[in-house]
């Protein structure tokens, strides 16, 4: 039982990410204890499957000795080394080496940061200098996709594409484009994926042309757009948005951060769609959450050009936390994890979920089932040919993620009725059957709110 102080120093006193403080102040925070495999503990001894992973990043589940003992061992030999003034420390050099044997192509040159967001901002400065030295510093606008999310940095927001990061912060800048999403379940063309393919591909010509191709630096998408509602494009979606961007010349940048270490399959999402990005950024299942890192891959021709444009000169980036030994021993363990069996897993336990939840098709509020791998969501709607969302009076943000809780179950809930999961990928067959369970157990109470009720009548 947490102590009545804590809970008091907690709402006093701590600034909670994507939270209203006025409403955290009020009801406090939920505290967890302890967690083991698929499984936490909250502070008053109730114990919940986690179905989102932490925040989509415990990808090898809680507890793992492998990786408990490789920070420990690491903390003792070397607790810090910086990656200034030419030093460095061999968890880092290693971890650089077994990531680009898994990344696509030649991605053969690995920065480390702390986040997803870090990582964004990062290749904003790489893809600056990489057109300044080619000698078109001309090249300043950037592209992304609406729905999108790509951190919530005071760069890397106006990339994002929601308006919660938006509002009061003056972003996006006027060098951030957007294109429409692909969102299939609501999009104009319909649901045919050549459909959907060709407006898209319509979209970043347009808005191309209306910058002017001489003017773009960069293209950004992720490979399932995670916050904006886990909306998966099409096959093929991906490889044509990359396409285009080869063919103008523009630095395609995939964001991994979320679909990266098996949570959509493979080691990397791109490899389905067989592209190989002139930038990649990754974190979260990097190290399974247990400690923060982040790392941007660049192709051979970014490393090279950037490195041809400074000289003998350095490139003026870094931070103090780059390449933290503990954090790259941490990464290490989680690789072995990924190689010795949780990748395939996690790859049959995704279509166990997928199946299940497909298989909620057939209640009254669900709209859509989409996913991939262990990335998965429902849309929830009032009325189904019609596609009504649920009522913004029946806060589904806060009150389905509250009843999932109580039912034993963590989900993300988004204000706009969408159930987003992505549990670790070492969940058992119980487990994912356990997810669905009391995902439809929430649902048949969802269907019992009064306001969701009037919007069905």
């Amino acid at each position: 039982m947490l102590s009545n102080s804590i809970a008091e120093l907690d709402r006093r006193h701590l600034v909670h990410p994507l939270a209203s403080w006025r409403g955290h102040e009020q009801a406090g925070a939920r505290f967890l204890a302890s967690a083991r495999g698929a499984t936490v503990t909250d502070a008053e001894g109730h114990s919940l499957l986690d179905g989102f992973a932490g925040l989509w990043c415990v990808n090898a589940g809680y507890g793992q000795e492998h990786l408990i003992e490789a920070a420990t061992r690491q903390l003792r030999d070397l607790s810090y080394a910086t990656g200034y003034f030419g030093l460095g420390s061999e968890s880092a050099a290693r971890l650089a080496g077994r990531l680009t044997d898994h990344a696509p192509g030649d991605l053969n040159h690995v920065y480390f940061g702390l986040g997803g967001s870090d990582a964004v901002d990062s290749t904003i400065r790489f893809a600056r200098h990489y057109w300044h030295s080619r000698g078109a510093p001309e090249r300043d606008q950037f592209i992304s996709v609406a729905q999108g999310y790509h951190g919530s940095s005071a760069v890397g927001s106006g990339l994002t594409a929601l308006p919660v990061f938006h509002a009061k912060f003056g972003v996006p800048l006027d060098w951030q484009h957007k294109i429409p999403s692909h969102y299939a379940y609501r999009n104009p063309v319909g649901p045919d994926a050549e459909a959907i393919i060709a407006a898209s591909v319509a979209d970043l010509r347009a808005k191309i042309a209306e910058i002017g191709a001489e003017r773009v630096a960069a293209f950004y998408l992720e490979p399932i757009q995670g916050s904006g509602g886990v909306l998966v494009p099409p096959p093929g979606w991906v490889a044509a948005m990359h396409a285009v961007c080869k063919e103008m010349e523009i630095l395609f940048v995939a964001d991994e951060v979320i679909t990266g270490f098996g949570r959509t399959g493979p080691m990397f999402a791109c490899s389905e769609e067989g592209i190989v990005p002139d930038m990649m950024t990754t974190a979260k299942g990097l190290t399974s959450g247990y400690v923060p890192m982040s790392a941007v891959f660049l192709s051979d021709h970014v490393y090279e050009t950037i490195a041809e444009g400074a000289g003998s000169g350095m490139v003026g980036h870094g931070q103090t936390y780059s390449a933290h030994p503990v954090s790259a021993a941490v990464a290490l363990a989680a690789l072995d994890l990924y190689e010795g069996g949780l990748l395939e897993n996690g790859v049959k336990m995704g279509a166990r979920l997928m199946a299940g939840l497909q298989g909620l098709a057939d209640h009254p509020l669900v709209g859509d089932v989409r996913g991939r791998g262990m990335l998965a969501a429902v849309e929830l709607v009032t009325d189904k040919a019609k596609k009504t969302p649920l009522p913004a009076a029946a806060a589904p943000g806060v009150r389905i993620f509250d009843r999932a809780w109580q039912n034993g179950l963590i989900i993300r809930a988004f204000t706009q009725g969408v159930l987003g999961y992505a549990p670790p990928l070492c969940c058992t067959d119980d487990e994912i059957d356990r997810i669905v369970e009391l995902t439809r157990v929430t649902l048949d109470q969802t269907l019992e709110d009064p306001e969701v009720r009037a919007a069905m009548a």
